[in-house]
């Protein structure tokens, strides 16, 4: 079976490239990642740097992947994502963790390129669900959302572990 993250090259509509994020990515797909940051409110928040980028998409037993949309040599969308596995359905899943465009080329079909391009994926491989949270107040993205298809599960309420309270559950 090829890598999780295969994905043939396309070209779209105004020359730029979508394809599976590759080494030497890792600065665009950093800077993506701390924009994506800034917009969600939380600048401070990434830890995250080019050795753990490198590490993360590029070892050798990579666990997370990248695609990206490349114009006029820069990065200017990513979609870092994962798989997921459902004992429902006894298949994996992608987890779309990270979908940025940059500000300055929103509206020129990048989000759609990169989130059909995992939509393939998942059908290639049989998986049945790609899935992604977004924030409550984030109008525009929600809105973007709806209009390719994608259903809010409101019954589902994501929940997190970090720092203190996430070594007080290991100790018990």
């Amino acid at each position: 079976m090829a890598s999780p993250s295969a994905l043939p090259s396309r070209t779209l509509d105004d020359g730029a490239v979508l394809r599976a994020a590759a080494p030497g990515d890792e600065a665009g797909i950093l800077t993506a990642i701390h924009a994506l940051a800034v917009y969600e409110r939380e600048p401070d928040a990434v830890r995250t740097t080019t050795d753990d980028l490198t590490a993360t998409l590029f070892g050798d037993d990579p666990k997370a992947f990248a695609h990206v949309v490349e114009r006029d040599g820069g990065i200017r969308a990513i979609a870092v994502w994962f798989l997921t596995y459902s004992t429902w359905t006894g298949r994996h899943g992608i987890w779309l963790e990270d979908l940025f465009v940059d500000e300055a080329d929103r509206g020129r079909g990048y989000g759609t390129a990169l989130l059909s391009s995992l939509a393939a994926v998942a059908l290639e491989r049989g998986y049945p669900r790609l899935e992604w949270t977004v924030l409550d107040w984030n109008a525009p993205a929600v809105g973007f959302y709806r209009s390719i298809g994608a259903e809010a599960m409101d019954e589902w309420t994501t929940q997190r572990m970090t720092g203190d309270a996430l070594a007080a559950l290991a100790r018990r």
